[in-house]
């Protein structure tokens, strides 16, 4: 675990990342992944203050799919070195702080919940966690994002460094 951290979670997430997911459906016993790029630039939305736009690209692989696969979020510093994370519609979605190396969060969505666990692996590095239960869904999506450039290698379930 990490000690106390310093500057803000939108400080750490600024710039480019490369990631890894595994995807796990526990309904149906079908395992996936997705591999690819993600970054946290400078956003041009009209929102006050700091705001980046995250976006992520690359490749799933599930079930007999194959192909590219990406989405968009807003990242907005909330001024107490927390983040407000937005959908791109700018729909609320969950606050943010990875000031103390964990957070952990929750999103309703209908009779869905979904839960989130990050937290900051190394000064390069982190692990995501979501957890999705409901009506339709229980699955699974553990992600891990390495600082483009740093060297950093971990395995996408969040594991050890490689």
């Amino acid at each position: 675990m990490l000690q106390a951290q310093a500057g803000s979670t939108v400080d750490f997430l600024s710039g480019d990342w490369t990631l890894a997911r595994r995807i796990s459906n526990h309904r149906t016993g079908q395992v996936g992944s997705f591999h690819g790029t993600a970054s946290f630039c400078p956003s041009a939305t009209s929102k006050p203050g700091r705001v980046l736009t995250y976006t992520e690209s690359g490749e799933l692989r599930l079930g007999n799919h194959r192909g590219p696969a990406g989405r968009s979020l807003l990242v907005l510093d909330a001024g107490d070195g927390t983040a407000d994370v937005q959908f791109s519609d700018g729909r609320e979605f969950y606050r943010l702080d990875l000031r103390t190396g964990t957070c952990t969060a929750a999103h309703p969505c209908r009779a869905d919940r979904y839960h989130l666990t990050v937290t900051r692996l190394g000064p390069d590095s982190y692990a995501e966690t979501w957890r999705v239960t409901g009506p339709s869904k229980d699955y699974e999506l553990r992600t891990t994002y390495t600082r483009a450039g740093s060297g950093a290698t971990f395995h996408a379930a969040g594991g050890g460094q490689e």
